[in-house]
């Protein structure tokens, strides 16, 4: 009983600790989906010429380090993208801060980097919008890289890489020259001296590129659209979500609570039915057998109980054998005769 009692008592400690750490993900999920911060904020707006991939939780950067947070993206004047963000309260912006959205990885995330421009001074006040003047959209690397698809297959994975960063760096004005492109990739001149035909190769597949893109304009623009709504949809479902996650948590703390209260009169339960289990493997081969003539008996009893739910017995005829004193047997035969015993 008492190794019972402290295998019940360590399997509780197992249970509490893990709807402690299960409640405790739940909330880090809600702040972490929700944005929820936990310091004072101010809020900002910026119109892009093109937000594409910029989703509620995007970082905002001043200088490479995160000072607020993506909160919504929402179609702006028919063709271009208003951004709302937040900014620490500790952070101020100026009427000349620039805005341009960057890409955060080569998966595909972006984060918004605010740099002081030149211009008027002066705060820019919460609630205030950059305008389309001082923004920039990320570059665009899905038609770049695939423009350059042959060129790369010409180059080793090391090259690529260099390459890349370099073409990055320069575009997105996040330092680096021209010069320094060109530096870098002037290890591999050598090997495309002799590669005229990945080179022509890459210029019918840029041009094919932009036939395609000049044939798919309405497509294109339809999609954006598309794409724009599916974020405003799930803007407007924040709080829906927020709440279903809430959810989650009472549905956790319910279920905890039932699992205490069920646990006594499971443990009997789990207990009894080892005892039982023990009771069959020691009579299984009783067991294996009646389970083979069951089919057998089930048919009898079947055929008793043909006229109803009900079983009919009578006696049609007997037969036996009655010991005298003297040791011998006297046989006993009897027949009723009756017609019922000759129904086959």
């Amino acid at each position: 009983m008492r190794v019972m009692d402290k295998k019940t008592a360590g399997d509780a400690a197992k249970l509490v600790v893990f709807i402690v750490v299960t409640a405790l993900a739940t909330g880090l999920l809600v702040v972490t989906i929700g944005n929820i911060s936990f310091g004072p904020t101010s809020e900002y707006q910026a119109v892009f010429t093109n937000a594409t991939d910029v989703v509620n939780g995007d970082d905002v950067r001043i200088a490479g380090v995160k000072v607020g947070t993506v909160q919504s993206v929402a179609i702006y004047h028919t063709d271009e993208a208003l951004v709302s963000f937040t900014v620490d309260a500790g952070r101020e912006l100026t009427r000349s801060t620039h805005a341009t959205i960057r890409y955060r990885n080569l998966v595909g995330e972006r984060y918004i980097a605010l740099t002081p421009g030149q211009g008027p001074g002066g705060v820019l006040p919460p609630g205030g919008t950059i305008p389309l003047s001082r923004t920039a959209p990320a570059l665009d690397l899905t038609v770049l890289f695939n423009g350059f698809k042959p060129l790369f297959q010409a180059l080793n994975p090391h090259d690529v890489n260099k390459l890349a960063y370099e073409i990055i760096r320069v575009f997105q004005g996040e330092g680096g020259t021209l010069d320094g492109l060109l530096a870098h990739t002037a290890s591999v001149t050598s090997t495309l001296a002799d590669r005229d035909q990945v080179i022509g190769e890459l210029i019918d597949n840029l041009n094919q590129v932009m036939a395609t893109v000049g044939d798919r304009d309405t497509e294109l623009a339809r999609l954006l659209v598309r794409l724009r709504q599916l974020v405003s949809g799930l803007t407007q479902d924040r709080q829906a979500i927020l709440g279903s996650l809430s959810s989650v948590s009472r549905l956790t703390s319910q279920t905890a609570n039932l699992v205490t209260g069920i646990r006594p009169g499971l443990r009997t339960d789990i207990k009894q039915l080892g005892q039982v289990a023990g009771t069959l493997d020691r009579n299984k081969a009783e067991l294996d057998r009646a389970i083979k003539v069951l089919p057998i008996k089930l048919d009898k009893i079947g055929s008793t109980a043909t006229y109803g739910s009900w079983f009919n017995f009578y006696l049609c005829n007997f037969t036996g054998r009655v010991k005298l004193p003297n040791g011998t047997y006297l046989p006993l035969s009897y027949d009723t005769g009756s017609a019922r015993c000759n129904l086959g």
